[in-house]
């Protein structure tokens, strides 16, 4: 029994990187009786007589799993934004924040298009970049004009799994690019009508990269908080998390509660105003969305 990783999934052959080598395999039929669907990133055991040969005997504990694109064992997912056309969204990040905090990927937010600002647009995107760096996030300022800020990615990448977020047309296929040129993934310019860039579907593969394991995909531009319960959404907002112990009741939602430590830091500035109005925007969010029935019965 050997045991590798699935850095590729295609036409129903998974390839397994293990020591050096990638084996050819095939799932066996088990997998589809316990509906479960081997993914690229997933750990397994396989047996092979030869390279092209091999039998996925089982999938390793996985820890996270995320839909679109369909991929395993994620370790940071890049939020890649625009600083304009589309416009920076302070929403959209914290968006993309929640999400990937609920699924234990460490967030790096890499914003582009910098050069197109002005000097008044280019001071206030420093003070998101702040905003954000005081809440432990490593932010990138990617000018077109220069690739330091790829350089600098990459180093920050170390020996992590990786996956794209962020809106279409933001210019994440354009960054892949950058960093896998052999990919020529097609950019696509902005729809004017529809202020949003078009998508390319391909099969998801995970290339090295240094030490880092990169998905060759534009990954994903919206998110849903399904998987997100009410309860657990203000520990996702790490400076709710960090005062969290100073309100006066455990169980605190920063609501109305009396004594809400987070309220507290909103009114004096501390906690920014528009992180606690996304945060109670998600949180209605949550509240009103239908019953999962088929999530229930996992």
């Amino acid at each position: 029994m050997q045991k590798g990783q699935i850095r590729k999934a295609l036409s129903g052959f998974y390839y397994v990187f293990s020591e050096g080598k990638t084996y050819q395999t095939r799932g066996r039929g088990n997998f589809r009786v316990k509906d479960t669907n081997p993914l690229v990133g997933d750990f397994v055991e396989f047996e092979s007589g030869n390279m092209e040969e091999g039998v996925l005997v089982s999938i390793l504990p996985r820890k996270n799993e995320l839909v679109r694109p369909p991929i395993a064992n994620i370790d940071a997912g890049i939020i890649v934004m625009s600083a304009i056309e589309p416009d920076f969204s302070t929403y959209l990040v914290d968006r993309f924040l929640v999400y990937l905090e609920g699924q234990f990927i460490a967030p790096i937010i890499y914003i582009t298009k910098t050069d197109l600002l002005d000097e008044k647009q280019l001071e206030e995107m420093k003070s998101y970049q702040s905003d954000y760096q005081k809440l432990g996030y490593t932010v990138f300022l990617a000018d077109q004009r220069a690739d330091g800020a790829v350089n600098a990615l990459l180093d920050e990448l170390g020996e992590r799994t990786v996956v794209f977020i962020g809106q279409s047309g933001v210019g994440k296929s354009t960054l892949l690019n950058q960093i896998l040129p052999e990919l020529a993934l097609k950019t696509g310019e902005i729809s004017a009508s529809l202020g949003r860039g078009r998508h390319t579907t391909r099969h998801v593969e995970l290339i090295p990269i240094g030490e880092a394991l990169i998905a060759d995909t534009p990954g994903f531009s919206s998110v849903e908080l399904e998987e997100i319960e009410e309860e657990n959404l203000p520990d996702l907002f790490p400076e709710f998390l960090a005062n969290r112990d100073e309100c006066r009741f455990s169980g605190c939602y920063h609501l109305n509660e009396p004594n809400c430590r987070i309220k507290q830091l909103v009114q004096s500035g501390e906690i920014s105003d528009y992180r606690y109005e996304h945060y109670l925007q998600f949180l209605e969010e949550i509240k009103n969305r239908k019953p999962n029935y088929q999530k229930n019965k996992k």
